[in-house]
């Protein structure tokens, strides 16, 4: 194998590796889901605390903000975790929109948000 094919090979495999991160980093967004369209409240969280609101489903994704217990979301959707795992709602509150694990929330009816 000359110089140039080893280069080729290398930057291959980089390439695939990368490309494999890659998929991996966005697989919680890609997973199995259901729709909601619907409100529901914050629940479970404790009266000094905030409920974080992740950029993707995932408790290590950065916080793009946090909720007040007791507060009102729509939530647009959610998915389903993998193997016993918790779900998590794409929720949305006035300039908030962002993930949070549905074990959190508690749908609400007839609500004004």
């Amino acid at each position: 194998m000359n110089r140039h094919q080893e280069k080729l090979l290398v930057a291959t495999l980089a390439g695939l590796i990368i490309a494999g991160a890659a998929t991996f980093a966005i697989q919680p967004a890609l997973a199995a889901g259901y729709d909601v369209d619907g409100p529901a409240q914050i629940t479970g969280v404790e009266d000094w605390d905030v409920l974080n609101v992740r950029k993707w489903p995932a408790s290590y994704s950065m916080q793009v903000g946090a909720l007040e217990p007791q507060t009102s979301v729509w939530v647009e959707r959610c998915i389903i975790a993998p193997q016993g795992g918790s779900d998590w709602c794409l929720v949305e509150q006035q300039d908030t929109r962002g993930w949070v694990n549905a074990r959190y929330l508690t749908q609400i009816y007839d609500a004004d948000i």
